[in-house]
């Protein structure tokens, strides 16, 4: 059977932390869904389709890897993609607590539903999108932090 894996999120914007955790995603399964998720707690700074540009650049060639948008609850997306795990990094315990908690709901709604833990890279550990995009907003330069260029 194909390990299939969700990595959900909004992705605004992608950086190479979220990068960093799909390609070592690779290395755990035979396919990596990036969902690019409306949250309607979040008003998006990039515009999704802009952003599922970005993200198909970075893993162009890549066959292993399908980029898609949803806007549904993410339980439901992995069903239908045929995905067991969900795959999530974490750079620190703050990031725990949150990502516990909404593992522990998509486990309810969907009891074949894992969620895979990676730690972020150290290099990478720093790397937030929303102080990205407040550096973006004001005119700093945030390319360093990013698979592609903006």
């Amino acid at each position: 059977m194909e390990r299939v894996a969700l990595f959900p999120g909004s992705f605004d914007p992608f950086t190479l932390g979220h990068e960093d955790i799909v390609r070592r995603g690779l290395s755990l399964f035979d396919k990596v869904v990036v969902g690019v998720g409306h949250n309607s707690k979040k008003k998006r700074y990039f515009p999704i389709e802009t952003m599922l540009d970005y993200i198909r650049q970075t893993f162009d060639g890549e066959n292993r890897i399908e980029v898609i948008t949803y806007d549904e609850l993410t339980a439901e997306l992995a069903k239908r993609y045929k995905a067991n795990y969900l795959l999530r990094g974490l750079r620190n315990t703050t990031d725990f607590e949150y990502e516990n908690s909404i593992s522990q709901v998509n486990r309810y709604l969907n009891t074949e539903l894992e969620t895979v833990f990676l730690i972020t890279s150290p290099s990478y550990a720093h790397i937030n999108s929303s102080i990205i995009r407040e550096v973006h907003r004001y005119g700093g330069d945030v390319e360093a932090f990013l698979p592609y260029k903006l």
